[in-house]
Parts: C-alpha cells; structure tokens; sequence
C-alpha cells in the first residue's frame, strides 16, 4: 500500500494568490505533500507558497524565473520531485477546477496497476458542467483529432489532472517534449501509449476557475493543434 507522503501533487502557479492558499490545504488534508512551481508570479504567489512551505515541511516550492509554459513548469517540477523519494507524482490545476476530494481516487488506479491515471471529462461518470456547448464541442472535437492522429486509446488526452508512478514519468522524460502549452498534456499521453504503459482513465467533474484569471489563450490552442498535426504526420509518413 502506497502511504499518503509517498505522493507529491504538483500544481504550477502564475499568478494564483488568490487560491494557493486554499489549495494548499485541500492537498495536505489528505496527508499528500505539495510542490508548487511557480514562474514568477507578480502577485506574490511564490511568497505566499514559500510561507507555507516555512510552516509546513510538507509543501515545496519551486522557483523559475518568468512564464515559460505550462510543460516546461510541469518538466521542472517532475525532475525536482523526482528527487523527493516519492512513489507517484500527480498533476493538478491551483484554481479548483479540479477536485482535491478526487486526487484518492487517481492514486487508487496507480496502486491498482496504472502507469498513468487521467481524470478524464469524457468516460462515463466525467463531465464538465459549467461549459457552454461550444466549448464541450471545441474540447471534445480537440481530443477525439488528437486520438485519432496519434493513435491513442484516450478520451481525454487535454485533461491536465493526473497521476504517474515516478518511474513511469522518468521513462517519459518529460524535460524532452516539444509543447510548452497544454498540448505537453497530449505528448505526454501519447509518450505513455508509445511505450506500452497502462493508461487508466477515472471519471472527474470539471468546474471552471471561481478566483483568479483563466490562462488558457487562442495560442496555445493554436500550439497544440499544430503539435498534434506535425505529430500524427511524422508517425503516418515518418516525416516532418
């Protein structure tokens, strides 16, 4: 049995002061421990995270100098808390879009056998509830291309809440992908399929942000369309 502090929630943070906070806590209630990557943030968020990081040896903060992407700031976190003896490493949003009450459930599917656990929108149960059609439409129409490009059996492969055993992540190197946006989300799933690895999708209810500035952008969207393109030609015609 995998014992509470054997696992690190990594939540990447830019200008998130309103929230980390809160979310520290519902991370560490549940007797996980906290790594918090954040870029800079001129709120002070990286303040606030080294405060409680000060009150509590269960919360680690990383700092990296400006906004490079989320990728590049999950990369950074997965080498540091690989260093950390941590058995699984799990990824999760600062603002509450995902549930702290659901991370048990990921780190259940990795105890019971996945290599990579997604807490997935789109398998029976999952939903996103305060979306707008058009949005479920653009998120669904995103994640069936990229399935279909790249040849991966996930239904959710945008979905950034997720757990990975730490040698699976190591095998992934995650310092390599090309995306720096949200499409890192997709890479890495398809880096998971590509080598074999279990892939276990639990279902999830999404909530949109109630604090603080969505960072989502028409250019990171624009990223990971392109990235998925380029990537299923290579693997259709072998090249780029």
């Amino acid at each position: 049995m995998i014992l509470p502090d054997e696992v690190i929630v990594i939540v990447p943070t830019y200008n998130e002061a309103e929230n980390i906070e809160a979310i520290a806590a519902a991370v560490r209630s549940r007797g996980y421990r906290l790594l918090v990557v954040d870029d800079g943030s001129p709120d002070g968020t990286g303040d606030t995270a080294d405060a409680l990081a000060t009150s509590d040896d269960g919360v680690s903060v990383l700092h990296r100098s400006e906004k490079a992407g989320l990728g590049k700031a999950y990369a950074a976190g997965f080498a540091h808390a690989a260093e950390l003896d941590a058995t699984i490493l799990c990824e999760m949003d600062a603002d509450f879009s995902h549930d702290p009450a659901d991370l048990p459930r990921l780190v259940a599917a990795i105890e019971n056998g996945a290599d990579l656990a997604i807490g997935s929108r789109y398998v029976p149960g999952g939903g996103a509830d305060d979306w707008p059609w058009h949005r479920r439409l653009i998120s669904r129409g995103g994640n069936r291309y990229a399935a279909l490009m790249l040849g991966i059996d996930v239904r959710d492969a945008t979905a950034g809440f997720r757990a990975f055993r730490t040698d699976a992540i190591r095998r992934l190197e995650p310092e390599t992908c090309d995306a720096s946006g949200y499409a890192f989300q997709v890479e890495m799933a398809w880096r998971a399929s590509e080598a074999g690895m279990t892939i276990t999708e639990v279902p999830i209810r999404f909530k949109d942000r109630e604090a603080g500035t969505s960072k989502m952008s028409s250019a990171i969207a624009i990223e990971a369309m392109r990235l998925v393109t380029r990537w299923g030609w290579q693997r259709r015609f072998g090249r780029r």
